[in-house]
């Protein structure tokens, strides 16, 4: 699948991803192909040589490289992100200690925990982590979400299209992990 992303700016990454060099400036986009970046440019331009067979998105932000989260192990196995339903009774921060220590943690649960930990990760702009996990549901949780599981930050170069775009205050609009887009602020 081919995509348009016309957004404010692009942060080149200087390593072959998105190409250094590139004043990336307002009215800039960039296209991706299936899961690969194909080009970046002046919106025009690409539109021109990419609009007819192309996905439009616009997003009013800097398209940046994805987050790697070197704490995933901590945050999905030793933290507890509770279930919406249960925010009169433990919050909506993730509990950690003894807050833990009191929940009866099932398999289950520590599953249901690992996706929505996952989630605000997505939302964080992470498109990469650091494992390994060794609790079954959290690594299932991991390997569906499409998150790259690596055990140091990923090379950009060769392309990936593994992406978020932020607003100037650093809100995610979108978070694509290999062109696909994973998580869509609403």
């Amino acid at each position: 699948m081919l995509t348009l992303h016309r957004v404010r700016g692009v942060e080149a990454s200087g390593d072959g991803a998105v190409p250094s060099g590139t004043e990336a400036g307002p009215g800039h986009a960039v296209v991706v192909d299936g899961s690969r970046f194909a080009a970046v440019g002046p919106y025009e331009e690409l539109f021109a040589a990419y609009g007819e067979r192309a996905r439009v998105r616009e997003w009013d932000g800097v398209l940046t490289p994805g987050r790697y989260e070197r704490d995933a192990v901590a945050l999905l196995e030793s933290a507890y992100w509770p279930d919406p339903r249960e925010a009169d009774a433990l919050g909506t921060e993730p509990l950690t200690g003894p807050a833990l220590a009191a929940l009866d943690m099932t398999d289950t649960r520590w599953g249901a925990s690992a996706r929505r930990g996952v989630q605000r990760l997505l939302a964080a702009g992470t498109t990469a982590l650091a494992g390994p996990f060794t609790r079954p549901a959290v690594r299932t949780a991991v390997a569906r979400s499409g998150l790259r599981d690596r055990p140091v930050a990923p090379p950009r170069a060769g392309g990936e299209a593994d992406f978020t775009v932020l607003t100037q205050d650093g809100t995610c609009l979108a978070t694509a992990i290999g062109g696909r887009l994973v998580y869509r602020r609403r």
